[in-house]
């Protein structure tokens, strides 16, 4: 990825397991964070897209392991857009360990596009598809604590 998005955060205790690496479930966590950021840099936050009426669903969440992350680590989510189709999206989610560039993970993950009221699929609408499509390269969201 060239210049992707990136959501930076540390490993906390809390998201390890026994055998002392993060915990497969947090992953699905990260990428969550991830996309939530990735949004708001886009300038269509949860909020924004509630006010028009609209929401999103996760219909597949595909993840592959590389490697472990451990605690402490500071990992990179690095988001880009794969696909806008007529009501749905895919972005991808590639984790690296900011210290070395270790891969750790890659996620793909396929959301419809949602009315509120009443619960239907919809159109992804053509401003929020542009600004799918620009992503937000260059953007670093950083929640790792320094």
């Amino acid at each position: 990825m060239t210049d992707p998005f990136r959501f930076r955060l540390r490993v906390r205790y809390n998201e390890c397991d026994a055998q002392k690496v993060v915990f497969n479930a947090r992953y699905a966590d990260y990428v969550d964070l991830a996309m939530t950021e990735f949004m708001r840099a886009l300038g269509r936050d949860y909020n924004a897209l509630l006010a028009r009426g609209l929401d999103n669903q996760v219909v597949k969440l595909t993840l592959e392991w590389k490697a472990s992350a451990l605690f402490d680590d500071v990992i990179d989510v690095r988001v880009r857009t794969l696909k806008v189709g007529n009501t749905s999206f895919v972005l991808e989610h590639e984790m690296v360990r900011a210290a070395d560039g270790t891969v750790l993970c890659r996620a793909e993950v396929v959301y419809v596009m949602m009315t509120t009221e009443p619960f239907e699929k919809t159109r992804v609408p053509d401003d929020l598809r542009a600004t799918l499509e620009e992503g937000a390269p260059g953007v670093l969201v950083d929640q790792s604590g320094g």
